[in-house]
């Protein structure tokens, strides 16, 4: 889906397909680089990163696994309710792995800081993060996030993944929602 097939719901287009696949692979070199000998587990954090782990996955050149889990602190919200449960866990065992979430969007900070607890108490090498995007005005809870494609404005934004009511995830850029489609 292309922004002007939606554009009556969206009141501006932040980041474009080509700004993310270029920030992508220069995400992904930096990640070459640094995981080159190691044991890397990319997790996905599912259902906004598949597009972002997807394609960053594809970028990077270094042999990995993947794995997925869904973790909510929303629900049918465009706002975080700050309680995070466990909807898919992982498959792989984390010990002595370094593991890479991949996240689509840092709001709060909260649910992200909370999975990165849960996965450190499983015994990994190390736990990273690596972000499309992130809203620094809208953190609650510092996290310290290795890498990040873009920093934006605190909008409700969707596309590349990110959704409202699970729509607009197959939007190729990412843009911010009108306020009419969700109020």
């Amino acid at each position: 889906m292309l922004p002007e097939d939606i554009e009556g719901d969206l009141t501006k287009v932040l980041v474009t397909e080509e700004q993310i696949h270029d920030r992508l692979n220069e995400l992904a070199a930096q990640i070459d680089a640094d995981y080159h000998d190691k044991d890397v587990l990319l997790v996905g954090v599912l259902k906004g990163a598949v597009m972002v782990m997807a394609d960053l996955a594809r970028a990077l050149s270094i042999p990995l696994d993947m794995d997925w889990m869904a973790v909510s602190s929303y629900g049918a919200s465009t706002k975080s309710s700050g309680v995070v449960r466990i909807l898919k866990d992982l498959d792989a065992a984390l010990e002595g792995r370094h593991v890479l979430i991949v996240e689509d969007v840092i709001d709060s900070g909260v649910t992200l800081s909370w999975l990165r607890e849960n996965l450190l108490s499983r015994g990994p090498a190390s736990v990273e993060i690596c972000a499309l995007l992130r809203k620094p005005d809208a953190a609650k809870v510092e996290v310290d996030v290795k890498y990040v494609g873009f920093e934006i404005p605190n909008d409700f934004v969707v596309g590349y993944g990110l959704d409202f009511a699970e729509k607009y995830r197959n939007l190729r850029s990412v843009g911010i929602l009108a306020p009419h489609v969700y109020e």
